[in-house]
């Protein structure tokens, strides 16, 4: 399969997930703008997630431009990390309605977190398609960064059922750090 089928399926995917998210909105009820005020938590959960599709976009397409052979096992992998990502409208409507509470913010962790871990076995998968001299091997290195997210998302999940507000910073944090596009691989592209 060509890289490109691969990259514009995905596209394709992340586009739906991010449509369904813009859905969940919902409209306010009544025309003041103290009628935002019930949805607020609802628009903050929005704008995570939607951060969070962005910052997988942007990677992904990244991690393709890296990418010459389309395997199968690649086509498994990519599909358990859209799998996940696919989760980000549930986890976040049920964590934003209920404001935040322990249980649905650490399920949005765990989400996060399995597609973290589904990211990172796409990468590896590339890597031994492509071979230990790739691009991709050369620029992510002993991956710090990748490493960093799942003990952060796992500290995240875990004072959640404490502190689901303090869980909160963990996921955001994470956000900024993936927030500028790989640059590691950047480099190696141009």
């Amino acid at each position: 399969m060509d890289k490109n089928r691969l990259e514009s399926f995905s596209d394709g995917v992340l586009a739906i997930i991010i449509t369904i998210m813009v859905l969940q909105l919902g409209i306010p009820k009544g025309s003041e703008i103290t009628a935002l005020y019930p949805i607020i938590p609802i628009l903050l959960g929005y704008v995570l997630s939607f951060i969070y599709v962005g910052i997988y976009w942007n990677n992904h397409h990244h991690l393709l431009k890296t990418l010459h052979n389309v395997s199968g096992s690649i086509l498994w992998a990519n599909l358990i990390l859209l799998f996940w990502i696919s989760l980000f409208p549930f986890t976040t409507a049920w964590m934003a309605e209920n404001y935040f509470a322990s249980w649905p913010t650490a399920l949005y962790g765990m989400v996060l977190l399995m597609a973290a871990i589904s990211y990172i076995f796409l990468q590896k998968l590339i890597i031994r398609t492509e071979g230990e001299k790739s691009k991709l091997k050369i620029a992510i290195g002993h991956d710090y960064k990748g490493k960093i997210t799942i003990i952060l998302y796992s500290i995240g999940i875990c004072v959640a059922l404490i502190s689901p507000h303090f869980a909160q910073v963990f996921y955001v944090i994470v956000a900024l750090i993936w927030l500028i596009p790989d640059r590691r691989i950047e480099k190696i592209l141009t």
